[in-house]
């Protein structure tokens, strides 16, 4: 016959589950002064606003327009990092400029952050 679960049994796995899911969403919490400081370091307001088109899309038009695609990251990822053929609205093409950074931390949080603007 089996035993019935007791209180003493399940109080602390429900606590250890509930600190799981804390930590979870706090290692993936968006930090946006960093972004937008790393933003501007690598110079991406040259070319790009947060809300506004300005000579490329806004970071939250562009935000929106990857919203709900399961490759999303790794669209900006490639943006950031490969230096693709970017079409302007005149029509001319040029590369899109790299980032320096080399740190994984700041580069998730960058694009955590342009995610994060999606309306």
């Amino acid at each position: 016959m089996k035993k019935p679960y007791r209180m003493q049994h399940i109080v602390p796995l429900g606590l250890s589950l509930v600190g799981l899911l804390y930590a979870q969403g706090a290692a993936s919490a968006v930090d946006a002064a960093k972004a937008e400081a790393l933003a501007k370091k690598e110079g991406c307001f040259k070319c790009h606003q947060i809300d506004k088109k300005k000579e490329a899309d806004s970071f939250q038009s562009i935000a929106t327009k990857l919203k709900g695609k399961p490759d999303a990251d790794a669209e900006i990822l490639k943006q950031l990092t490969q230096s693709p053929k970017v079409k302007f609205a005149d029509g001319t093409e040029e590369e899109h400029k790299m980032i320096k950074t080399k740190d994984k931390g700041e580069i998730d949080n960058l694009i955590a952050w342009i995610r994060s603007l999606a309306k």
